[in-house]
């Protein structure tokens, strides 16, 4: 696994974050904040990273005349999330 895919999936708040989506077709961003247990700022930024990183896809629209911030999971992110808790589950053998 490429290592700094690896060391964006060891944080805890982003392995919730991609563990959740994983499960779902997307999730808003208040959602991901209740899974998550991270502030507004800090979700935010774990959001970006993974963006960047194209673990995931962010789509920002208006529901209601209020922002609406919606997360899912890449092809990518499940690939990387699978090679990743398969090499996690090695290391208890």
């Amino acid at each position: 696994m490429n290592k700094d895919l690896e060391k964006l999936l060891f944080n805890p708040i982003r392995l919730r974050i991609i563990s959740f989506l994983i499960s779902v077709d997307n999730a808003s961003f208040n959602k991901l904040i209740e899974v998550s247990g991270a502030s507004k700022g800090n979700i935010s930024v774990q959001i970006k990273k993974l963006n960047d990183a194209g673990l995931i896809r962010v789509k920002k629209q208006f529901k209601d005349n209020y922002p609406l911030t919606l997360c899912s999971i890449t092809s990518k992110g499940k690939k990387y999330f699978e090679i990743f808790f398969n090499e996690l589950k090695s290391f208890k053998k």
